[in-house]
């Protein structure tokens, strides 16, 4: 990734939230630093957490993070177009995460890599992920969503926590990305089950620079917030109670799209079994443009009886 094309003389105090928690464009800065590692050697690179986190490195910061240092050895004139993913151990967010690129293969349209993520000598996140030169074709996509509300007539999180209406781990540390559900959280209280689709509107919460990486690790580290959550959504149960852990993640970028726009996340679950459930996300842009899908399953363990 570059550097912000106009850099800010020095950090700007954070916007507080409805409940009190940081959010806004110094927030966002922050993420975006976060992502950019430290080069360590020519396909070695070191990343950091942040300062308040939870008790185990969030998913979505070791992808974003590791399809950097896939994209840092990737010719610029190759975009990312899928990444495939595994969660191998839980990351300590109190020590650094090494990040070691493999270049499998440069080819004439394709270049494809390999990411370790390792903390204290063992892997604790793989991935795949695989670049091409931009190329003409055939175009189509899905139809748009239907009868679903704008962002700016939604709750944002910390109106929403500060009303009584839920809570959960989003609105406990800072947040960089603008998050507003369409139908109730799988947090908020009273909340049933139901076969519905989970929606979600998200935008990196303030501007970004134009670096066409940047926004693709930015949606890859939001795609991994709400996603498994839709396992969840489709039976009565409190989500307190369940012990959820990702296992595995994959993700395809259709078209070019900015990550401080906002996008509808649209996130369904068709299949739950052997304490596994298998998550589906789209993003479409306000006109309802496709322009990322999001694959994962992940554990959903029951509390024993």
């Amino acid at each position: 990734m570059n550097p912000p094309a106009t850099p800010r003389s020095a950090p700007a105090d954070p916007e507080i939230a409805a409940d009190g928690v940081p959010r806004g464009q110094a927030v966002l800065d922050q993420l975006v630093t976060l992502l950019d590692l430290e080069r360590l050697e020519l396909n070695l690179f070191r990343g950091v957490s942040p300062p308040l986190s939870p008790t185990r490195v969030f998913g979505g910061q070791v992808a974003g993070q590791a399809l950097v240092a896939a994209g840092r050895t990737v010719p610029a004139d190759r975009e990312v177009h899928s990444l495939h993913a595994y969660f191998i151990r839980a990351g300590d967010p109190s020590i650094p995460i090494v990040y070691e690129t493999e270049r499998v293969r440069d080819g004439r349209s394709f270049a494809t890599r390999r990411v370790l993520a390792i903390q204290r000598g063992e892997a604790i996140f793989a991935l795949s992920a695989s670049f091409q030169l931009h190329q003409e074709g055939l175009e189509h996509s899905e139809p748009p969503p239907t009868d679903v509300p704008d962002p700016e007539s939604l709750p944002d999180l910390g109106q929403r926590v500060a009303s009584g209406r839920g809570n959960g781990w989003l609105s406990r540390i800072p947040r960089p990305i603008d998050v507003r559900f369409v139908d109730e959280p799988v947090w908020a209280t009273g909340r049933g089950a139901s076969d519905a689709p989970m929606r979600v509107w998200m935008r990196a919460d303030g501007r970004l620079p134009d670096d066409r990486l940047l926004h693709v690790c930015m949606l890859t580290y939001a795609s991994d917030m709400t996603l498994l959550g839709s396992v969840i959504a489709r039976h009565d149960v409190t989500m307190a109670n369940v012990q959820m852990a990702s296992l595995d993640h994959a993700m395809w970028f259709h078209r070019p799209f900015r990550a401080d726009e906002w996008l509808l996340y649209t996130c369904y679950s068709p299949s739950a079994t052997g304490s596994r459930g298998l998550a589906t996300g789209r993003f479409t842009t306000r006109d309802g443009t496709l322009v990322a899908t999001a694959v994962q399953e992940g554990l959903v363990r029951l509390p024993p009886k």
